[in-house]
């Protein structure tokens, strides 16, 4: 008996193969921030990193790895498109960043507590900022506020 082969199965997967999105570069939101969805862990916060716009990823990767040196043990989240960074002791987080056109903007929700304060004001009564931009950052200043503001209560959100 003869055996007969059917082109259908080859089309059907060359349709298939079709209709799965190809690799493509992360949705970048405005100012470069990348979009990634929700997530709890290590996991949505590297894809975050790698999503990150050009010498931004350099900055996300040497911030989350002094986060972690830091704070051993800390919590790992991204929510609205940011990585957020807590104690589980403290009951919330502590430290965010985002990507902004010219530069990435550390948070710290209970910065008016730190010392020195850091430089940038915010509209909410404790929060404060630091802006990095491509020429670098004062590693030894960014490393005691992280070790404060992981001492001080969390921010629920």
């Amino acid at each position: 008996m003869a055996q007969t082969t059917s082109r259908r199965p080859a089309k059907a997967a060359k349709k298939a193969a079709a209709k799965r999105p190809a690799a493509t570069k992360p949705t970048l939101l405005s100012g470069g921030n990348p979009q990634i969805a929700k997530g709890y862990g290590d996991a949505p916060v590297q894809a975050y990193i790698a999503a990150m716009p050009g010498w931004k990823r350099d900055v996300g990767r040497h911030l989350d790895a002094l986060i972690v040196r830091t704070v051993p043990g800390v919590h790992k989240a991204v929510k609205w498109n940011t990585p957020f960074y807590g104690v589980e002791d403290q009951g919330g987080w502590f430290i965010a960043f985002h990507c902004f056109t010219k530069y990435v903007k550390v948070t710290f929700f209970r910065g008016t507590s730190l010392h020195p304060l850091p430089p940038g004001e915010s509209k909410h009564k404790e929060v404060r900022y630091l802006d990095i931009y491509e020429d670098g950052l004062d590693e030894a200043q960014l490393v005691a506020w992280v070790k404060q503001a992981s001492q001080l209560p969390g921010e629920r959100l």
